[in-house]
């Protein structure tokens, strides 16, 4: 009797996770389903990419993509690179000692500190617009892009301290403390010893920090114009009075996302990782 019921609880398992499976399945697919339309759109004509309903079988073509590329994207691809890698990497220079200081080596009231790197993020974006505007616009600053850098900068350092502190939390005081006997330094601990522990949390904050610095849209759209102009501003040049060619955005669309795709496939596993090690307790 017992390994009846033991087969039943074994079936019931097995069928609630194909379930689950197939239910993971259908939402990824349904993810996924806009990007290869965009794709198959980015590889048709402009009367084929028009139709309604369109047409998946027309013929593929590469008009979209020179079509593109005759525009001369590549300053702008150029600046969104300068200004998403250099500000990750401020963001990981700061974000990595002071979430030690706020895991490991605990300062006073270290929540306060940390509600208040979250209350800045409640803030919404375009509240700050304008200050930020008329400031950059007093110092000559407009156009530039470290003026960017230093925006990206302070609006991803916050969200990189948290992950980073969570990830922290996780190294074995131990090691910390054979560091120490061995008169190792500070800086020399936090480079030789903590940071390879946490490499896989080091690389899934870059990675989202780079991800939203590259995406961002607003401040950029405001406070640039051709000199600093990045590659989300230039695909609204996309959208005029003449109306919107399909096949041309969705070709542009395709190729500023690669930098963001190909990052996220390099470093997948060390994402992977670095979320599971801060998840877990």
């Amino acid at each position: 009797m017992s390994g009846q019921v033991t087969m039943v609880k074994g079936h019931s398992r097995r069928g609630g996770g194909w379930a689950l499976s197939g239910l993971a399945w259908i939402v990824g697919i349904l993810f996924v389903l806009p990007v290869l339309w965009m794709l198959l759109t980015s590889f048709h004509s402009e009367e084929n990419a028009a139709k309604n309903p369109p047409d998946i079988a027309a013929p593929l073509t590469l008009d979209g993509y020179r079509a593109f590329f005759d525009t001369g994207p590549w300053p702008s691809i150029a600046n969104s690179l300068t200004a998403s890698i250099l500000s990750t990497a401020l963001v990981i220079l700061l974000a990595f000692p002071a979430a030690y200081a706020l895991s490991i080596r605990p300062v006073k009231k270290w929540t306060d500190v940390l509600f208040f790197f979250l209350s800045t993020k409640m803030l919404p974006v375009v509240a700050g617009l304008l200050p930020i505007y008329l400031f950059a616009q007093s110092v000559g600053f407009l156009d530039n892009i470290w003026l960017l850098i230093i925006l990206y900068t302070s609006m991803n350092l916050p969200i990189a301290v948290w992950m980073l502190r969570s990830f922290l939390s996780e190294v074995p005081v131990e090691i910390l403390e054979a560091a120490s006997v061995d008169g190792a330094s500070l800086t020399r601990t936090l480079r030789s010893v903590v940071a390879p522990v946490v490499t896989p949390g080091i690389a899934s904050a870059a990675l989202i920090c780079f991800i939203f610095s590259w995406n961002e849209l607003l401040f950029a759209r405001v406070l640039t114009g051709t000199v600093a102009q990045t590659a989300p501003v230039f695909l609204t040049g996309f959208v005029t009075s003449q109306g919107l060619f399909l096949a041309k955005v969705c070709a542009a669309s395709i190729v500023v996302s690669l930098p963001v795709l190909i990052a996220g496939f390099a470093a997948q596993d060390k994402l992977v990782q670095g979320l599971s090690l801060g998840a877990v307790k």
